[in-house]
């Protein structure tokens, strides 16, 4: 019989687990990258509609060859310390998720590859083998990440106190709020702001001194 899972870490994967704003990275793809960062910047900092900006960012992505993401992926950066992070989790016995405004194609491979439990983001919408422009499916936003974490406690056995929300935009903090603890890393100012702590160093090692 496994050990029960004693807590629960959660973290944005975008500009915390990795460095990148994956759909930025894509965008390039289609020669519309600067738009597109203006775009997310304003999202993250919740001056606009995360799932009304989504949508308007991905349209913009209509006709980028699906084999392109292999080239995205080959530009992903974990963050610093990621790995030392997972590894304390796991060795006190936690579970660590991973919920995202970004999108599987992408996540499906950097999730595991980093040691990451479970993970949930956003389909792209795919046609004659390049993107459409879509997102397939409900959008993961602000909403939806809070009810990842809840879920995910759940099925672990995990009361929410026992839970840490790790992010970086304004899409993060209803689940930051929902958690135990919530950490800003690498946040914008209204993130900071809201949160129970604010991790200044942007090394993810810096989180297992917080690990119950």
């Amino acid at each position: 019989m496994p050990a029960p899972v004693r807590f629960l870490v959660v973290l944005d994967a975008d500009s915390t687990l990795i460095r990148n704003e994956v759909i930025e990275l894509i965008a390039d793809e289609a020669g519309r990258g600067p738009e597109v960062a203006a775009a997310t910047e304003a999202a993250m900092r919740g001056e606009v509609d995360f799932a009304m900006s989504l949508r308007s960012r991905v349209a913009v992505l209509a006709g980028v060859p699906v084999t392109a993401l292999a080239r995205v992926l080959d530009r992903i950066e974990p963050t610093r310390g990621v790995r030392d992070l997972i590894d304390a989790v796991h060795a006190r016995g936690g579970r660590v998720g991973v919920v995202s405004g970004g999108f599987h194609e992408i996540l499906d491979t950097v999730a595991p590859g980093l040691g990451v439990d479970v993970w949930r983001a956003n389909r792209l919408g795919v046609a004659d083998g390049a993107l459409d422009g879509s997102i397939d499916g409900e959008i993961v936003d602000a909403a939806g990440k809070a009810a990842a974490l809840r879920e995910w406690a759940a099925e672990a056995g995990v009361p929410l106190r026992r839970t840490i929300a790790i992010g970086d935009g304004a899409n993060d903090l209803h689940m930051m709020a929902d958690a135990g603890l919530g950490l800003a890393f690498n946040a914008k100012p209204a993130v900071r702001a809201r949160a129970d702590v604010v991790v200044g160093a942007i090394d993810l090692a810096e989180v297992t001194a917080l690990l119950p």
